[in-house]
């Protein structure tokens, strides 16, 4: 039929049977194609699950013992669905009343806080906390606070970083640090300001600085709170209303109030169950460590998702519940997915609301895997125990006393009393499992299961923020902290000369120093004693721990004949040798670690020419006779000085070129010859610096799990092994056991080599610096000592404090140096803590004063103390490595080796015959 286009009523007709047409192929096309995945919609809008929390897989140490379990506990819940709307404050009260009464522990998170005089934002005190805690000043925004402790963790050494990196890679270089500053770099705001923000959003409250008080208020009102009722029966209300608000839709899903309850809480609550409908008490598994801070370290600590990259990770990428308990370090961390096992559920049939219809089914939790570790509780036991009573007898200069033999850990009078913290490690040297590892001080992971109270955790925090060696009960040692190894490095120092062709046999004479750029470079014994070793070959001057032997190898010569070695030696030799014994690189353990860092010999340029800006910049504020330090050109100009360092020129150029800058005639050659001799000069990597390699010194680091895996392939002869803490994974019901490989790395050295050394280190125990710590024992053990040098001063608690009560010995005023920093302070660009403008007044008030002097009235940091060892000797099965913090002696930390190495061969109190008799001190000589 041809359409008469000019007929209204055949127009219309044709339009609706297209419409209708289109209808219909549209309909047909979504229950046909799509009918399936639009029921499953309609089902999942209808059909919800409420989980149940499954119990967490067990951690068991090599033999099967319990490390971490789980145990039954008393939930209080309360479901929204089964409250009478008009009464929902009525039973918030009545509930927190009883949990009250019975000193339960609730879940708090409304954030209003009443501290007894006023109102506040539990956001707005983190804050401050945080910036109290890291001596940041309460004014400071977000990005002035997060550069502040940028520079903080740089002044520490605890990272390198340069203002022109982005913020997201600053932010990267502090998490590895061990900093996790509460700041969105993308915004630019803290993070507790952000969920300020978005909880006030739920009230529909848009003024983002309103105050507490007024934002409470408003709160009251539109839970319709009367304001006859008191703050605390108030807030009681609200602690429970915001709970349940915070569900949304999901009101079908119970609220958890408060965990781990009293029997009597559970029985009040059952007998008033009528008053309070909606309330009921379930039994959830909950997080046990039967044996306390026993292996705390190894294990870690679990808690809440909190963290945008914990929310990111575990409830957007891996679907976790907000409300998840997981693994945040450790074993638990890292194995996360395999302790969590898979959740139960209840389903049940709820309206367009979210409210509870009818249950349907129901599905059993599975439980997780269990991991089992490699460690033996019992070893680990007796090194945390020997580990804190080293300590306990170093800080006062006492005697360990033993079966063994008794040891005095103390030098004369001198007692090393900032000895507060330390770590060991016990290896496997055949397969490089961790047998035991041990880090002082610990914590009790139990504390974290429920929700660490802010008590505990402020006991958990180091006294003094800082100092980097201030004790930390959350830190591993054994595994995050990189120090120098001191004369323990000596075996890698020896086998570079081994390697590149050196005669064991060769006897090179120790004549006390060496004489080297106006500087001489001392053996310990000639420094100390002023005693010489004489003629020593490699293994004697391992057992001796001569610095002169391994001063002249280190650069083939023999500086006592006075001519060239016959071999070819340099620093480049002796780093690729530590480099081949895993000191570069991760040693593979399944749990938070850093890779220590082997010298380069381009790092100490970059350092010197740190330390000549941070130098000059402090010193040259009055040096220039047209700007001051606020002028722009002041930092252009203080660079370009700094930049001369690569080219070094001559007194008499640097003097002119200081001059052309403006720098005030009368100070030119002062600052030429301060920055010449001081820094320049100082720049290059020079024969010294070998020196300093040669015996341990200088810029290495390395943790103590690093030096007992290196320790442990001298042992075994020449096979670097992949460290492993974890034996085996067994499923949930038997099925099925995961054994995780050994893996090894031959290293490319000739074997008759390595032997040398393990005669040095024999001769150690048998007739060296350690014989009296090991002469009655019935093992043969191969040890050595070390100390390394920790330079500079321990930092004050507060620094402005500290320059503030010196003033006087400064010769400084202390009125005119507070206005003169607040000055200062108000002209910088940069981001710094008020006492380093406090600092740059003082110098400039008293431009005679250097940086040393206005410290010189703070402690200096003693020695760190190494002990590494393995044994038996002639069929070696354990390395163990003990790390003293400012323990002054290595010879001190030898004890905790000796009980660890005599329970793992089950010879500790075992042997009544054996005498021990009071032994004299370990002497210094103990130290290297």
């Amino acid at each position: 039929m041809k359409l008469d286009t000019n007929n209204r009523f055949q127009i219309m007709y044709a339009f609706i049977c297209i419409v209708f047409v289109g209808l219909f192929v549209r309909m047909s096309y979504m229950t046909i194609i799509q009918g399936d995945d639009f029921y499953s919609v309609a089902e999942n809008k209808v059909y919800k699950k409420i989980e149940s929390q499954a119990p967490r897989g067990e951690i068991k140490d090599r033999n099967g013992k319990l490390l971490a379990g789980n145990r039954p506990s008393f939930t209080v819940l309360i479901s929204q669905n089964e409250l009478v709307k008009e009464k929902i404050n009525d039973t918030a009260l009545i509930l927190m009343e009883i949990l009250r009464n019975n000193n339960e522990s609730v879940s708090d998170e409304f954030p209003i806080k009443n501290n007894g005089t006023e109102l506040f934002f539990a956001f707005d005190e983190k804050i401050s906390q945080w910036k109290e805690k890291n001596n940041i000043e309460l004014s400071k925004d977000a990005k002035d606070s997060f550069f502040t402790v940028v520079q903080n963790a740089k002044d520490q050494g605890l990272i390198e970083a340069t203002e022109e990196e982005p913020a997201v890679d600053l932010q990267k270089k502090l998490n590895n640090a061990g900093f996790y500053p509460p700041i969105s770099v993308s915004r630019w705001e803290f993070t507790e300001e952000i969920r300020k923000q978005e909880w006030l959003a739920k009230y529909k409250i848009k003024d983002k600085n309103i105050d507490a008080p007024a934002a409470y208020k408003l709160i009251k009102e539109y839970y319709e709170i009367p304001d006859n009722l008191n703050d605390t029966k108030a807030r009681d209300i609200l602690v429970i209303r915001d709970m349940l608000k915070s569900k949304g839709y999901f009101q079908y899903e119970p609220v958890q109030i408060a965990v781990d309850v009293s029997e009597k809480t559970v029985s009040t609550i059952e007998e008033l169950s009528i008053d309070i409908p909606g309330v009921t008490v379930q039994i959830n598994p909950i997080r046990y460590y039967p044996n306390g801070s026993l292996a705390s370290h190894i294990l870690g600590q679990i808690g809440r998702i909190s963290t945008q990259e914990e929310i990111a990770k575990y409830v957007n990428e891996k679907k976790y519940n907000s409300s998840d308990i997981i693994g945040k370090t450790g074993i638990e961390k890292k194995y996360e997915e395999i302790l969590k096992g898979k959740n139960g559920y209840r389903r049940v049939q709820v309206d367009a609301f979210g409210r509870l219809i009818n249950s349907i089914d129901y599905e059993t939790p599975l439980s997780g895997d269990t991991v089992y570790l490699t460690i033996d509780s019992d070893l680990q036991k007796v090194a945390e125990e020997s580990l804190k009573k080293t300590l306990e007898l170093i800080q006062t200069g006492g005697t360990y006393e033993s079966e063994w033999g008794n040891v005095r850990l103390r030098k004369n009078n001198k007692i090393y009393n900032k000895a507060a913290s330390g770590a060991v490690v016990a290896l496997d040297v055949k397969s490089g499992e961790v047998l035991a590892m041990a880090s002082y001080p610990d914590y009790d992971p139990n504390i974290f299961t429920t929700g660490v109270s802010a008590s505990d955790m402020d006991n958990l925090m180091p006294e003094n923020l800082n100092d980097p060696l201030s004790p930390k009960p959350l830190y591993n040692i054994a595994t995050m902290t990189s120090v120098q190894p001191g004369s323990t490095f000596k075996m890698i120092t020896g086998l570079a000369a081994l390697e590149s062709g050196f005669d064991p046999n060769y006897k090179i004479k120790d004549e006390g120093f060496i004489e080297m750029g106006g500087r001489r470079f001392g053996c310990w014994f000639w420094n100390d004693y002023g005693g010489k070793h004489g003629e020593e070959d490699l293994v004697a001057a391992l057992r001796d721990s001569c610095n002169y032997y391994f001063y002249s190898i280190s650069v083939g010569y023999d500086y006592a004949k006075e001519k060239p070695l016959p071999v070819e030696m340099n620093s480049g030799k002796i780093l690729d040798m530590a480099k081949l014994f895993g000191l570069d690189d991760f040693t593979g353990i399944q749990i938070e670690e850093v890779s220590g860092k082997v010298p380069d010999t381009k790092q100490k340029l970059d350092e010197t020419r740190k330390a000549l800006y941070y130098s000059i910049n402090a010193k040259m504020r009055n040096y220039f006779t047209d700007i001051t330090s606020s002028n722009p050109l002041y930092e252009e100009r203080i660079n370009k000085i700094v930049s001369w360092m690569d080219e070094n020129p001559s007194r008499t150029e640097l003097i002119n070129r200081m001059k052309d800058l403006k720098v005030k005639e009368d100070l030119a050659v002062e600052i030429a010859e301060y920055v010449k001799y001081s820094y320049y000069n100082q720049g290059t990597w020079k024969t010294g610096d070998t020196f300093n390699l040669s015996i341990g010194q200088g810029a290495h680091a390395y943790t103590p799990l690093q030096i007992a895996n290196y320790i442990s392939a001298i042992a075994n002869n020449g096979y670097l092994n992949k460290v492993t803490v974890v034996d085996r994974i067994e499923k949930y019901d038997k099925s099925d056991i995961d054994k995780i490989a050994r893996k090894s790395e031959e290293i490319p050295v000739n074997k008759n080599n390595l032997e040398y050394l393990r005669r040095g280190m024999i001769d150690v125990t048998d007739e060296g610096t350690t014989k009296e710590i090991f002469q009655n024992f019935p093992i043969k053990v191969a040890a050595k000592t070390g100390t390394a040098q920790k330079s500079g001063k321990i930092p004050a608690v507060d620094e402005e404090e500290y320059l503030l009560s010196h003033m006087r010995d400064y010769r400084v005023d202390k009125t005119q140096a507070v206005n003169l920093a607040n000055k200062l302070k108000s002209e910088s660009t940069e981001n710094l803590a008020s006492h380093r403008y406090l600092r740059r007044a003082i110098l400039e008030l008293n431009p005679s004063l250097s940086d040393e002097d206005i410290n010189r009235f703070k402690d200096n940091y003693d020695n760190f103390a190494w002990f590494v060892s393995y044994a038996p000797h002639d069929n070696p099965e354990i390395a163990v490595v003990s790390l003293i913090f400012q323990g002054g002696s290595g010879g001190y930390a030898g004890p905790v080796a000796r009980e660890i190495i005599g329970q793992y061969f089950g010879i500790n109190n075992q042997n009544e015959d054996i005498t021990t008799s009071e032994q004299e001190q370990v002497d210094e000589n103990s130290t290297n």
